[in-house]
C-alpha cells in the first residue's frame, strides 16, 4: 500500500496532453508545460505516450505506476488509462470521450469487454474529408427526438445518436460513468449519467491504495 506524507500529484500522460490531479482539481497541459511546471514535484503517473519514456523516467521525483493498474479480465494490450478508468468503480459502463471514445464494461470488479469509436472531432473530420459542404461544427444541443432538417443537424444527429445507441445497447441497468474532454457534452444525452473528470485518477488511487 502506498502511504503519502507529503502532497503528491497524479498524472495521466496521454498522446496529446498531461492530465494532472492534485486531489481536488484536474488540469490539462502540454507535455513540455507539465514537465517544466511539475519537474520537482512528487508525481505518480501512468503513460501511453511511450516516446516520452526516456525523458520522464529520468525525473527523480516522478514514479511510473502503470504496472500497478491491474484489472481482472483485461486483455494484454489494453491501454493503461482504460484500466485505471475501469478501476474507479467495481461495477459500471465506463466511457472516455477524448480523441477516441472508449467504452468498457465492468461487473463485480472484472472486465467484461469493450469497444472503441472515433472521437467526436474525428467524426467531424471524416465528414469534412468527404466534402467541404459537410465541414460543420457539432450542434451540441441537437434533438434526438425528431429527424433533422439541416445538414449541420443531420451530421450532429448521425454522430451523437449512433454513439448513444451503441452505448445504450450495452448499458442495461449499469451506472454509466463518463470522463474525457468531450465527456460533459456526451453525458448530456444520457439519463442519469455520471460525469466525473477525475475518474481515471480515482482508479489510480484505488490501485495504489491511497484513498
Amino acid at each position: 500500500m502506498y502511504k503519502y506524507k507529503e502532497k503528491i500529484f497524479l498524472a495521466d500522460i496521454g498522446n496529446s496532453y498531461f492530465h494532472i490531479y492534485d486531489g481536488k482539481t484536474v488540469v490539462h497541459l502540454s507535455h513540455e508545460e507539465a514537465i517544466t511546471k511539475y519537474y520537482q514535484e512528487n508525481l505518480y503517473y501512468i503513460c501511453v505516450k511511450h516516446a516520452l519514456d526516456a525523458k520522464i523516467n529520468s525525473i527523480p521525483t516522478w514514479h511510473n505506476v502503470s504496472f500497478k493498474m491491474k484489472l481482472a479480465g483485461a486483455y494484454g494490450t489494453m491501454g493503461v488509462d482504460r484500466k485505471a478508468l475501469c478501476l474507479s468503480h467495481q461495477e459500471g459502463i465506463f466511457v472516455d470521450a477524448g480523441s477516441a471514445i472508449t467504452v468498457d464494461v465492468v461487473e463485480e470488479g472484472r472486465y467484461r469487454g469493450g469497444f472503441i469509436l472515433p472521437g467526436l472531432k474525428a467524426y467531424l473530420q471524416a465528414y469534412k474529408s468527404i466534402s467541404g459542404i459537410l465541414d460543420i461544427h457539432l450542434n451540441n444541443k441537437v434533438s434526438l427526438q425528431e429527424l433533422p432538417l439541416t445538414t449541420k443537424d443531420g451530421i450532429s444527429y448521425g454522430i451523437i445518436a449512433s454513439v448513444k445507441a451503441l452505448i445504450d445497447k450495452h448499458r442495461q441497468d449499469k451506472t454509466l460513468y463518463i470522463t474525457g474532454g468531450d465527456g460533459k457534452l456526451l453525458s448530456s444525452f444520457f439519463e442519469k449519467a455520471v460525469f466525473d473528470e477525475a475518474l481515471v485518477f480515482k482508479g489510480m488511487q484505488n490501485a495504489l491504495g491511497c484513498n
